[in-house]
């Protein structure tokens, strides 16, 4: 007699990009407040921080909360790690990639947290087609900013996809 193993299912595009919004979040988070990696992974894996967004209404102005998708811990994990493992690597490409327009010292933390998890994404996560990378970071980036801020991710993580040959 056989065991029933049921199908492993893949994880469903929201949770993934619940899983890079969480991350991106996780990152400033250490950055701001030096809090140990394991403690931010674990308050958002527990649900005690992250899993809410804040809209507001084009119309009159008011805001709501909004409860995002569950994240893929996975994919979660992968990135905040990555980064904090081979944060100078990702660094020296950010950096490499910015316009003169856009030097480092001038980037945001979360700009900075947007660029860190798509080049960790574009160099760990080959299974994920490149162009997919980079338009879910764009995406992130219109959740925090109105500006010119998503175009400049657009343009630094496309030429980072190009340079990893991930275009």
């Amino acid at each position: 007699m056989t065991a029933f193993v049921p199908p492993v299912e893949k994880p469903d595009m929201n949770e993934r990009s619940s899983a890079r919004l969480a991350a991106v979040q996780a990152l400033y988070q250490i950055e701001a407040s030096e809090l140990p990696v394991d403690q931010v992974i674990k308050d958002f894996l527990i649900g005690r921080v992250g899993g809410l967004a804040v809209t507001e209404d084009a119309d009159t102005a008011q805001e709501s909360t909004v409860a995002l998708a569950p994240l893929e811990a996975e994919l979660f994990i992968e990135l905040v790690r990555g980064v904090q493992t081979r944060g100078e690597d990702i660094d020296g490409i950010v950096k490499a990639a910015l316009s003169p327009e856009w030097p480092w010292e001038r980037l945001e933390m979360i700009l900075r947290a947007i660029l860190r998890a798509g080049v960790a994404e574009l160099l760990t996560r080959t299974d994920i087609p490149g162009r997919a990378t980079v338009t879910e970071y764009i995406d992130v980036a219109h959740a925090f900013y109105s500006g010119n801020e998503p175009r400049m991710v657009n343009a630094v993580l496309d030429r980072v996809a190009k340079v990893l040959g991930r275009a």
